[in-house]
């Protein structure tokens, strides 16, 4: 057993700053109505992946901003990081994918993007892997199933491993850590829905939850995170079309430091929302 044991704190934030819980998302709707509607569909929904929402999917002003990752709660405090547990090892190497010679397992992909609190993505974010092999062992001599990465400038990442197994007191999970430039670090653990022991488990939290589905010749996952980072983050360089101040509507088409967007939402252009921080509002085309 790992022997692992939960932050429960009810005033505490994704980055370990305090805070008061909130009564729901930035639009009224959080990742726990979503998983309960899909409960009353059956667990076909939430294996399929429609519980969890993704903060991608969700707008944000600076009077407005989005809840700390991951996203609650109506009415519980905000989620809490998770603990790191005894089988942390540092200098992990940098990579994408943990998929090494040898290894077997069920393939996994997880991908999402990091966000602010004033929903802009952030670039440069490390995040530091592990978990337990297929057969629920963790690797603490080496690197095996191991591996840091950092988001790109649109605050995307995509990792590659197996689906880790199960071993005594513990769902299936994995771990990982979170650090914006010159931020605190965020520890916490993804969770996989519809596993039996997500109801045993003392440290799950359904907030954890990626969204999984079949796909790629195995499963693949989807989760955003959000820190507590203010701000509307930085500006490429200026030209191309793109305004602020300008009002667009979905399918409006504008350039911006050499790239080509299409706007997804109406919305007024504003200082700070330009076209590669917004994934919200504009994708690149």
């Amino acid at each position: 057993m790992e022997g692992e044991t939960g932050d429960t704190s009810p005033d505490t934030r994704a980055d370990g700053t305090g805070t008061p819980g909130t009564a729901g998302g930035p639009d009224g709707v959080s990742r726990k109505t979503v998983l309960k509607a899909a409960m009353a569909v059956g667990p076909a929904a939430v294996l399929l992946g429609s519980a969890p929402a993704l903060a991608r999917n969700r707008t944000a002003t600076p009077d407005k901003p989005l809840t700390p990752t991951p996203y609650c709660d109506d009415g519980d405090d905000p989620t809490p990081p998770q603990t790191e547990g005894p089988y942390f090892t540092p200098g992990s190497p940098e990579r994408d994918s943990l998929v090494e010679p040898g290894s077997s397992g069920t393939l996994l992909t997880v991908s999402g993007f990091v966000f602010g609190l004033q929903c802009q993505p952030l670039g440069d974010v490390l995040l530091d892997w592990w978990q337990a092999d297929s057969r629920g062992a963790y690797d603490n001599v080496g690197y095996r199933y191991r591996g840091h990465q950092f988001t790109d400038s649109t605050g995307a990442f995509k990792l590659t491993t197996h689906v880790p197994g199960l071993y005594p007191g513990r769902t299936r999970h994995l771990h990982v850590k979170l650090q914006a430039p010159n931020r605190p670090v965020l520890t916490t653990q993804l969770y996989f829905p519809g596993e039996p022991r997500n109801n045993t488990d003392p440290i799950f939290n359904p907030a954890l939850l990626m969204d999984i589905r079949d796909g790629g010749g195995g499963k693949e996952g989807s989760f955003d995170f959000v820190l507590n980072v203010q701000g509307s983050g930085p500006s490429d360089p200026p030209g191309g079309t793109w305004k602020a101040a300008t009002g667009y509507r979905p399918g409006d088409r504008v350039t911006f430091g050499g790239a080509t967007y299409e706007c997804l939402q109406a919305h007024q252009a504003t200082a700070g929302w330009e076209p590669p921080h917004v994934p919200a509002l504009w994708r690149r085309v």
